[in-house]
């Protein structure tokens, strides 16, 4: 899309504008690139007591306004500061407020699986609705049960079409997909058919958050290559605990794949001195701090697309093939 098809459907209707908060200025940048528009003036500050102020540079006055911020660490500066943004558009008389949030942050407490806990994806789908949002868009939620959280529309993306692109393009060929554990096993599934590949299963427990045992390995995986998907690699223990039991069922090279990489605390040391060969992953949280083995693949052609859709009234649903 270039910038005479977003004049033309300026002339139709509301303008086109997308914003950037501080956690994903690189990203907005190339999705802006892809549109052929300019990124949204936008002003934020910090005062000396750590509080956010937002303000709009510009006139929104009628206008389609997305903005793009991913909520990682840390995640409740960010969070706070996408409510304010969302909040200073609508008050400037913005027609739509869309929020693009390509890692969604307090995802994983998602559910009550004990008393007594919070159930903060819930949450943040009630601040970002009272803060002025009108939609939602999300890439590979944690789990697709938070979309019923919210009262407003919400449009869940899959990095998957992207990444197994990008899987195909290198030439990959005859290796396993492997579900890092049961409850990932539908996503693995996802990719096996993509690629026409086998599955396989690690059965595990997790005794305590951040802390996985693995406790059998289901399928034939003996003297082949492995492929690893998740959704979030976060201090990687799962995924590196994965590797290890697989090398010790004999497989060749253990490749990993991953939409959000969160990578906290140990994470990037256990990866570098894992067996996994390379870990591919997008771009939805920044990676400031180089590892050897990481593989960074950009979402912003699809995020692009998908606001151009929404800003035009075109189905987005041809984005998940």
């Amino acid at each position: 899309m270039n910038l005479g098809q977003v004049r033309a459907l300026e002339e139709q209707g509301r303008p086109l504008i997308v914003f950037a908060g501080s956690a994903s200025e690189e990203l907005t940048r190339m999705i802006c690139q892809t549109l052929g528009i300019p990124m949204g003036q936008i002003d934020i500050r910090r005062f000396s007591d750590g509080e956010i102020r937002v303000k709009i540079n510009e006139s929104v006055r009628g206008a389609n306004c997305f903005v793009v911020q991913s909520c990682y660490t840390p995640v409740n500066e960010h969070l706070m500061e996408l409510l304010l943004i969302l909040d200073a558009l609508k008050r400037a008389s913005a027609a739509q407020v869309n929020a693009i949030i390509p890692y969604y942050g307090y995802a994983r407490q998602d559910r009550k699986d004990e008393g007594r806990v919070a159930l903060s994806a819930r949450l943040v789908a009630n601040l970002l609705t009272a803060a002025g949002a009108t939609r939602v868009v999300a890439v590979d939620l944690h789990s697709a049960q938070i979309q019923g959280f919210f009262d407003i529309p919400v449009d869940h993306l899959y990095a998957a079409p992207v990444l197994v692109d990008y899987i195909k393009r290198r030439g990959f060929a005859n290796f396993v997909v492997v579900s890092p554990d049961v409850g990932n096993v539908k996503r693995a599934r996802a990719y096996a058919n993509r690629l026409d590949a086998p599955l396989a299963i690690i059965d595990k427990r997790r005794p305590e958050p951040n802390v996985a045992e693995v406790m059998n390995i289901i399928g034939d995986v003996s003297g082949k290559d492995v492929f690893l998907f998740d959704d979030i690699i976060d201090t990687a223990g799962t995924l590196v605990g994965a590797a290890e039991a697989l090398k010790k069922r004999g497989v060749g090279k253990i490749y990993a794949c991953c939409t959000h990489p969160v990578l906290s605390g140990p994470a990037k040391e256990r990866l570098a001195a894992s067996c996994i060969e390379e870990i591919i992953v997008t771009d939805t949280i920044p990676q400031r701090d180089s590892l050897a083995k990481l593989t960074v693949v950009s979402l912003a052609p699809m995020l692009a697309e998908a606001i151009k859709r929404i800003h035009s009234n075109e189905s987005v649903s041809t984005l998940f093939r």
